[in-house]
């Protein structure tokens, strides 16, 4: 078939647009019977039995190259066609794609030093043009990420990687330039799709942008490009070299752009003019009366993206280095009252669908996850109790106002975070809490997210942290080792360092260091998660940070006639298509 590709500029969409034809689409896991009753001949389901599958995307689709994605909605499209070594999975743990099998430690495919991880390919794979696929396409897709000329939106994943090479046919040698605690960050997930050498070997440079192959590229996934119009639709067909005979379900995929998250999710729920719909950044009010049209069903997966309070350790007032204590943050017994003071299941309230309360720092992965910080005292919202801990920490309330006072100094707090609306709810919701305690806290500090993420030359900054509370999210990779880091003394953000380091919360203690160095040198994994889970319940009975709302992702619809569709945070939303069907 010939590939159409039609340039940005040649048609636009406008809020009018409107889906036209009404198509039920499903995901198939292995092979799926037609319904009927037994002995009645009915036949399991077979590659292209199904109609087109219509996604509906309210961001259009730029550029089918991931490796120079702009977005999500950019890598979900080109998943369709070309695929990783190994997906990661919703439990986190990577499952096979173009590889054969996962390399793990037990199996030798991961060196005992942890420098080394090989891959062993699937063997037979071809590319949609009917070559085959071998590892040097693999090691080439390492040359193009890792090429500075390139510019690859891909390239920190190849920042810890010395080399990645094709040590036969079958089989790929990954390098790393020091023992990794993430083998699998190359070839596996959105960013490790892997691309055909032949395609795109003449333009691993400068000119990668001019690749035919960046608006159709050759694949070995379940789809091919029929045509392409950037900033409107994608239409694929069926790849007739996939390996597997019995897949994918549908003849075909359209992605369409909406006019805006609403009308993806009108289009699932209330006419039913499309099976999926992606990132419904829409009102939980909304969504919820649009599900109980029927026509759909909500998609989301716990993510590891936790809304949380940092408490300064540091003095404010003396540019919160480390060698100084803040006045009343540094007594575990006020912590703890600040944090029995908040609704968090108000908190996540305001987001609806898209958030859970939560008391954990370390989400997403359930080995991981622990159930004990439940029963913690610190994460229960209890007014009273938290009153106690302040009389007795000798908070006393001025008869006059009700505010707090200790030798003379009134509990005060100034409270930052960005300028965004949701978190101005959420600090309402704090300070509300916090003023029935008796403290007097200051209006919110609102901050540009340019300025509060930006560098530590801006006093506003997150990482100078001028304040005595500040609130963002934050989120781990499924092994939590990098981000845990972010607790250690080694870590804190000062004068002397150019204020590097994650630790902004100013946070030392030896108990935690110890924790991790066990924790980077056992590579059994029932000991990994132990100690992780240890160390989060650490950080939480400490109220080194105040857990709010665990955040969910993806959030899309579904048709109700859709199958297989697997919520997975760590993924493309296009991920497992192949096992789509109706």
């Amino acid at each position: 078939m010939t590939i159409q590709v039609t340039p940005p500029d040649a048609q636009r969409l406008d809020g009018s647009h409107r889906l036209r034809r009404r198509f039920t689409t499903g995901l198939l896991v292995l092979a799926i019977a037609v319904a009927a009753p037994l002995g009645s001949g009915a036949a399991l389901a077979a590659r292209g039995d199904g109609a087109t599958l219509v996604l509906a995307y309210w961001q259009s689709v730029a550029v089918l190259n991931p490796h120079l994605a702009q977005g999500s909605k950019d890598l979900d499209a080109a998943r369709l066609i070309l695929e990783p070594l190994a997906s990661m999975g919703p439990d986190g743990k990577p499952v096979p794609a173009l590889a054969a099998t996962i390399p793990t430690l037990a199996n030798g495919g991961i060196s005992g030093d942890r420098t080394t991880v090989t891959w062993t390919l699937e063997p037979g794979v071809k590319w949609s043009d009917g070559s085959d696929f071998t590892a040097e396409d693999v090691a080439f897709t390492f040359q193009y990420m890792s090429n500075p000329e390139v510019g690859a939106t891909t390239s920190d994943v190849a920042l810890a990687i010395a080399s990645v090479v094709a040590a036969d046919r079958d089989t790929v040698v990954v390098t790393y330039r020091a023992p990794t605690w993430a083998p699998y960050s190359f070839g596996v997930g959105p960013s490790g799709m892997i691309l055909q050498k032949a395609q795109f070997e003449p333009y691993n440079g400068a000119n990668a942008h001019e690749a035919p192959g960046n608006f159709a590229p050759i694949g070995t996934g379940p789809y091919k490009l029929s045509s392409f119009t950037p900033g409107d639709k994608v239409t694929y067909e069926i790849n007739e070299s996939y390996r597997d005979p019995g897949k994918p379900f549908f003849r075909g995929v359209e992605i369409v752009t909406t006019s805006g998250p609403e009308a993806s999710a009108r289009a699932v729920f209330e006419s039913a003019t499309a099976d999926y719909g992606w990132n419904l950044l829409v009102s939980s009010d909304l969504l919820r009366s649009l599900i109980k049209l029927g026509n759909g069903k909500l998609v989301s997966a716990p993510s590891s993206s936790v809304e949380r309070i940092l408490l300064n350790r540091a003095d404010p007032a003396r540019d919160s280095e480390p060698t100084t204590k803040h006045p009343f943050l540094s007594d575990r017994s006020v912590r703890k009252a600040f944090a029995m003071a908040i609704d968090r299941t108000a908190i996540a309230g305001l987001y609806g669908l898209a958030g859970d309360p939560t008391c954990n720092l370390v989400t997403g992965v359930p080995e991981f996850t622990s159930t004990r910080t439940a029963s913690f005292d610190v994460c229960k919202f209890d007014m009273a109790s938290a009153n106690k801990l302040l009389d007795k920490a000798g908070w006393k309330k001025r008869d006059v106002d009700g505010i707090r006072v200790k030798e003379g100094v009134p509990l005060r707090v100034l409270f930052q975070t960005t300028t965004n609306t949701l978190r101005a709810a959420e600090f309402s919701i704090i300070a509300a809490g916090w003023r029935q305690l008796g403290v007097d806290v200051a209006p919110l500090k609102a901050v540009p997210a340019s300025i509060f993420f930006g560098p530590p030359t801006n006093t506003d900054s997150a990482v100078r942290f001028l304040a005595d509370f500040e609130m963002f999210t934050n989120a781990s990779n499924t092994d939590p080792t990098p981000y845990l880091a972010g607790w250690l003394s080694s870590s804190i953000p000062q004068m002397s360092n150019g204020w590097e380091g994650s630790n902004y919360d100013r946070f030392s203690r030896p108990k935690y260091d110890r924790l991790f160095g066990f924790l980077t040198e056992t590579t059994d994994p029932t000991t990994r998660a132990a100690l992780i889970i240890e160390m989060n319940d650490l950080l939480v009975a400490d109220v080194v940070e105040i857990p709010l709302v665990a955040r969910r992702s993806p959030l899309a619809g579904k048709a109700m006639t859709l199958l297989g569709v697997i919520a997975n945070t760590w993924e493309s939303d296009t991920w497992n298509v192949a096992d789509w069907s109706r």
